[in-house]
């Protein structure tokens, strides 16, 4: 029997190849474009164990095994810069449910027009740059003329600088990305609910069951699986803190709460040449973040019986 799989495998794989040539001929594209572009890069992971000169090159450079990890971890503000990333990641882990409860309120409105309009207004801002958004958060905050200041002096209030202080930080960061990708981040849900079928629907309201019953025992059910997949993939970027939008919003005052792990690799990569080291840090991110993947994959499993493998 295990002298016959192979060829029988072989030949039945022929088989399908041959009578959908086509369909893998339009996907080879992607496959060339994920192989060049996405694993072809991660030969280059190497130079985290090399002390990499661009004369020399990968191959010509000297190794120095662990070295760079060690600094990383030996570095003065390495605990700062952990608890800061932590902080602004698990600040933004905690309003995830906002858009699955705008999703499920939006869910229940009646009139499509109204519908339509809300969605428009709440995708909008997705499009819109981070530099836009971020020069949005900082006129908003603008202590001389800024609209927050002004409503806060007419309140009796005296004005502040929040952009400059550091306990302010995270909560701007977090819920300005909230205003930003509300709207964006519920399409998925919304796709969710309305697959859910109408018989379960009308089901609930023949036994009786009010709306906030039915979102209840019919609606979040039906979206668990796509919350849970969801849920596991921002719990494993739990590290990756975008350095796009923090490093518009930092300044020298603030810089104890917004000096997170991808700014300090953007200034001593890019700005510092220091490859070696920046690629070091960065694998090192990725390695805790595919732990933190794993971990909240076998726990959400566990608990919902879905989960992304």
């Amino acid at each position: 029997m295990h002298k016959r799989k192979g060829p029988l495998m072989s030949s039945s794989l022929k088989r399908r190849l041959k009578k959908s040539w086509q369909w893998y001929l339009l996907l080879l594209p992607a496959l060339i474009y994920v192989a060049v572009f996405s694993y072809g890069p991660m030969y280059g992971l190497q130079i985290a164990f090399k002390d990499y000169r661009p004369s020399e090159g990968i191959i010509g450079s000297k190794w120095v095994g662990l070295t760079h990890f060690f600094r990383f971890i030996q570095y003065p503000d390495f605990w700062r810069m952990i608890r800061n990333t932590l902080s602004i990641s698990l600040y933004s882990l905690c309003t995830f449910p906002c858009a699955i409860i705008f999703a499920l309120m939006l869910n229940e409105v009646r009139q499509l027009k109204l519908k339509k309009t809300v969605q428009m207004i709440t995708y909008a801002p997705h499009f819109m740059s981070e530099v836009v958004v971020c020069s949005l958060v900082l006129m908003l905050l603008n202590r001389a003329n800024g609209p927050i200041n002004n409503l806060i002096e007419l309140l009796g209030g005296a004005r502040a600088s929040f952009i400059t202080m550091p306990k302010f930080f995270p909560s701007i960061y977090v819920w300005s990305g909230v205003w930003q990708g509300l709207g964006w981040d519920s399409i998925l849900y919304i796709s969710a609910l309305a697959s859910i079928s109408p018989e379960h629907i009308e089901a609930a309201k023949i036994d009786g069951a009010n709306r906030l019953q039915i979102i209840r025992y019919v609606n979040i059910p039906g979206i668990l699986p796509t919350i849970a997949i969801t849920f596991i993939m921002r719990v494993g970027s739990l590290l990756s803190v975008g350095y796009t939008k923090i490093f518009l919003l930092q300044n020298d005052l603030n810089l104890e709460a917004s000096q997170v792990i991808s700014t300090y690799v953007y200034n001593i990569g890019l700005l510092g040449g220091q490859y070696s080291y920046a690629t070091a840090i960065n694998l090192f991110n990725n390695v805790v973040n595919i732990i933190v993947l794993l971990i909240a994959n076998r726990i959400v499993k566990k608990v919902t019986s879905t989960g992304m493998f």
